[in-house]
């Protein structure tokens, strides 16, 4: 908490004034981060879209917001992982039927069932983020053709797809 008050230029007494416990700054955030990854995906994910164009534009949509929440993914590992899990709930199922309509029109691989194939390939958006924030600068496409290859599309056309996306 102290490091967070130095971070934001206040005193350690202000951030506990807003947020009690470290855990309520957790909840706090890993809800603010579950809305706007939320949002993102809500405006992409339209029926008439083919699955891959819609992963597509939700990762390029989701690229900022990757590296703004990016240590929810290690959080989600952690002590208050069962609860970031539940707020995730909504977004991880929409991210398995995209993967699930994709695998339905043979965009996708089959490789492994759509919950985990699309837990994978999000996975690997957030560790590229957190490589770019280290000065790697891999970048949007990078994540968008890794997670591409990631959800069995080949290498051209995740190539294609990415261009001009990211």
């Amino acid at each position: 908490m102290g490091e967070i008050a130095a971070a934001a230029g206040v005193v350690r007494r202000t951030v506990y004034g807003h947020f009690p416990t470290r855990t309520d700054l957790v909840r706090t955030l890993a809800g603010q981060a579950v809305d706007e990854v939320t949002a993102a995906l809500t405006e992409v994910n339209t029926a008439d879209a083919a699955p891959d164009v819609v992963w597509v534009d939700f990762i390029a949509r989701l690229w900022p917001l990757a590296h703004r929440y990016r240590v929810l993914v290690a959080l989600r590992r952690g002590e208050h992982g069962d609860e970031i899990h539940a707020l995730l709930g909504s977004v991880d199922t929409i991210l398995a039927d995209v993967v699930h309509r994709g695998q339905d029109g043979e965009v996708f691989g089959r490789h492994l069932p759509a919950p985990i194939l699309s837990q994978l390939a999000y996975a690997a958006v957030f560790s590229i983020a957190a490589e770019d924030a280290a000065g790697e600068s891999l970048g949007a496409e990078a994540a968008i053709v890794t997670s591409l290859l990631v959800l069995g599309v080949t290498p051209a056309r995740a190539g294609r797809l990415a261009a001009g996306r990211a």
